[in-house]
Formats: structure tokens, sequence, C-alpha cells
């Protein structure tokens, strides 16, 4: 099977059978999700859903964020990964927007990472959930799934990045993001992936690897 045939099994599939897909973080605006973004580095959504309604009802924008210290908002995301540099990066980064966007989450890559805490990854999610911008955001689950079935061999984040751009069609490209994220969650699970009832089998390269071994 060439990659070309595999992307259009795989993404042929998640089309017709998951039509809709989205992130799972709940935020109501795009300083909501920036915030909860910059969070869920290392750290399920499920525990940002838990951190977030009382963060964002006492920091509910750009200005109230900037102005707290880092004893105020230490408290509210003590829970999550990492929480001493997630603190000091929600307050310069609210300072930043403030400062150099006018309080506006920005659109362009570059300018979101420029913003303390966000990288590569954080920049693409912003960009294609609020600004259905044609990128792909690899995390820790996309990377998985992507090497697993056969639709990169990257070894980084950015390489896995440039093989999916590559050969994902521009309008799929934002949802194809969540459809491998959420089948690295729910399915091909890191340590016991779900082969048993998966639909993707017939066109995972992992998958026909193992069993012409045995």
């Amino acid at each position: 099977m060439t990659r070309k045939e595999r992307y259009d099994r795989i993404i042929g599939w998640f089309a017709e059978n998951v039509p809709v897909a989205e992130t799972e973080l709940h935020y109501g605006n795009s300083f909501q999700l920036l915030v909860a973004v910059i969070l869920s580095a290392q750290c399920t959504d499920r525990r940002v859903n838990i951190v977030t309604p009382p963060l964002f009802e006492a920091y509910p924008d750009p200005e109230t964020l900037a102005a707290a210290s880092f004893d105020e908002l230490y408290p509210y995301v003590r829970s999550v990964s990492y929480p001493n540099s997630k603190t000091r990066h929600l307050i310069a980064m609210a300072q930043k927007l403030l400062s150099d966007f006018g309080g506006e989450v920005p659109s362009d890559i570059d300018a979101l990472m420029s913003l303390p805490g966000v990288g590569r990854k954080t920049a693409n999610v912003i960009a294609s959930v609020v600004y259905d911008k044609p990128v792909i955001a690899v995390d820790t689950h996309v990377m998985r799934v992507s090497r697993r079935l056969g639709l990169s061999d990257g070894k980084t984040p950015e390489a896995v990045e440039r093989d999916l751009e590559r050969h994902i069609p521009v309008e799929k490209r934002a949802i194809s993001h969540h459809w491998l994220i959420l089948h690295g969650r729910y399915t091909c699970t890191a340590r016991a992936p779900k082969c048993t009832g998966c639909p993707l089998t017939d066109w995972c390269r992992e998958y026909t690897l193992k069993n012409i071994q045995l």
C-alpha cells in the first residue's frame, strides 16, 4: 500500500464516520482557549477542565490575568503539571497580549509563538480552532498515531507535521488534528492500543507488521 493510499483510506474513513470532531477543552472565547491549551501541556484535558471554571471566573480576560501575582494565581493551577512555570507563563502571556497585541489573541503562528508558554503545538491549536487555519498541531497522541498507522516516519513533531500537511487536503487539516488526537486518546493508546475492534486496522502499518510476524 502506498502512503497516498493509506492517507486516502484513513482520512476517508474519519470523514465518513466522524464528521464532527472538536477539542475536548472547555472554553468560551479565544483567550480562554489559549489559557486552557497552555495548561494542557503534559496534562489531561479532563484535569484542565476541572481547573479552568474557577480560574476563568477569577481571571476572565487578559487585563485581570496580567494584574495577578504569582501567589494569587498559583492556587488555581496547582493541580496541573508544572504549576510553577505555567503560573509564570500565564501572567507573562497576558501581559504580552496587552502590550503587543491590544489584548487580542493573534492569528499568526509566529506571533502566537512569541507569547510566553506558547510553543508550535499550542500556536497551531489556536490557529486551527479559533481562526480555522489549515495547520495541524502535533502532540504526543498525533505523533504516536501517525507513526503507528504509517502516515509518517518523522522523529520530531515538526517532521510529522510536515508529512501530515503534505498529504492531508487543506480543508481537512483542522479536523484531522482532532481525529488523530481522539483516536490516540481512546483507541490507539500508548500502553495498550485497542487494536481489536479498531476500524483502521486494514490500513494500519504497525498492525499489519505485527500480524505478518505472528
